[in-house]
């Protein structure tokens, strides 16, 4: 029988009238003749609760015993659902990572899932079973404890299991139904697309898009797994939702697919650093063991043996990296004269397969931004896409702007 993965997030399984709700939906695909395999997060708001909890008992908290806190939110929902299924006639059971097994590395909170054993499930669905309801976020390490997969892994299970069971799709249920030209909530003409393909929906996802977390998207590029993202509290479709999917399954597409935005960015300028080999090995070394996230780098021309090194970072990490990079001064890794930061930018990109054989868009997002009088700080590219920095007050003017000139709400 073939089989599908559904997933559902916190919010589609926020109370026990919307885990009946998801059970409705599970039974019209097991109608079809699917065997399910169906990923649930925890109901809405208790991961930051479980969090909250260990924060309190104890501030430095070992990690093993956070991930068993932590992971437990998802076995509830899990229980849950499957006893809904059971009461609809349907035979359900629940699983724990552990009970798959979803093998995974032994780094806590951030475990990458390394094998998922299909024997068992096969088993189970050889003698009857139609839906196995997986705990999503957790698996078990080498050592047989429970680990979780940082923020997001249900989405990452889910595409997981559909590569290791050869589903024929993973559909990723959310509180939004498919994924945007751009963030409805900032520009009033974006438009739901019906299908993106997997780089330029990797590419929006690592520039602030929230649909689809970013693992889960490498993974499915990988494994070649067909993703839908669609709305729990939609009338069910086959032509429901966005389908993620490879370039080549996408009759044409508009040269700019999307833009995304992230609003709390910081710049840090480093002024007139030594301009030697090893320097930017110098600056960032500390910075990466500081867990500092930098993002867009830009060296200016060297002038007298001397440079400024300007990168982008979260803004939530300046403290972390002033510190680092002071530090580093002081004993002498690095020398320069003076540090600038600045918390009030915020970074906006295009992002499109189209740019591979189109020229002009670099210019053409100039210019729009130029004409409402938009400076730019910063700016990145890759093959697909075009990133700047700007002041974060004309964020939202900026995405109306370029999503205007590109006419991304034409179809």
């Amino acid at each position: 029988m073939p089989r599908l993965v559904m997933k559902f997030g916190g919010t589609s399984v926020a109370n026990l009238d919307r885990i009946r709700r998801v059970a409705k939906r599970v039974g019209v695909e097991v109608a079809k003749g699917y065997e399910v395999i169906v990923v649930v997060s925890a109901m809405s708001g208790k991961t930051n609760e479980l969090v909250g909890w260990v924060n309190e008992t104890s501030p430095l908290f070992d990690a093993r015993e956070y991930d068993a806190v932590v992971s437990s939110g998802e076995n509830v929902t899990a229980g849950l659902l499957a006893l809904v299924l059971q009461e609809n006639g349907i035979e359900a059971r629940s699983w724990q990572g552990w009970q798959v097994p979803v093998r995974t590395s032994s780094a806590h909170s951030t475990a990458r899932i390394e094998e998922i054993p299909t024997d068992n499930f096969d088993d189970r669905f050889s003698k009857g079973m139609q839906v196995a309801v997986v705990a999503g976020f957790q698996g078990i390490s080498p050592e047989g404890r429970i680990t979780t997969l940082g923020r997001g892994g249900s989405d990452t299970t889910a595409v997981a299991f559909a590569a290791a069971f050869g589903a024929e799709r993973c559909d990723i249920y959310t509180d939004v139904d498919g994924v945007y030209t751009t963030d409805p909530r900032v520009c009033e003409q974006a438009r739901k697309l019906d299908r993106i393909s997997f780089e330029e929906m990797l590419e929006l996802a690592s520039l602030g898009a929230k649909v689809l977390q970013t693992r889960s998207v490498e993974l499915a590029m990988r494994y070649k797994v067909r993703l839908r993202v669609l709305s729990s509290f939609d009338e069910m479709s086959d032509d429901a939702g966005t389908l993620v999917c490879h370039e080549e399954d996408i009759m044409e597409s508009n040269v700019v697919a999307g833009v995304a935005f992230v609003r709390d960015e910081a710049k840090m300028t480093l002024v007139s650093v030594a301009d030697r080999p090893g320097v930017s090995a110098a600056i960032f070394d500390p910075l990466a063991e500081a867990g500092v996230n930098v993002d867009m780098i830009v060296q200016n021309i060297a002038e007298d043996g001397r440079t400024d090194m300007t990168f982008s970072l979260p803004v939530n990490q300046v403290a972390r990296a002033e510190t680092a990079v002071r530090d580093a001064l002081e004993r002498g890794e690095i020398e320069f004269h003076d540090l600038i930061t600045d918390s009030n930018v915020a970074k906006v990109s295009v992002v499109g397969i189209g740019m591979r054989s189109h020229a002009g868009v670099a210019s053409k997002m100039f210019r729009a931004l130029s004409d409402v009088g938009i400076n730019i700080r910063v700016i990145t590219t890759s093959e697909i896409k075009i990133s700047v920095l700007i002041d974060r007050k004309f964020m939202e003017l900026a995405v109306q702007q370029l999503h205007e000139v590109f006419e991304l709400e034409k179809a």
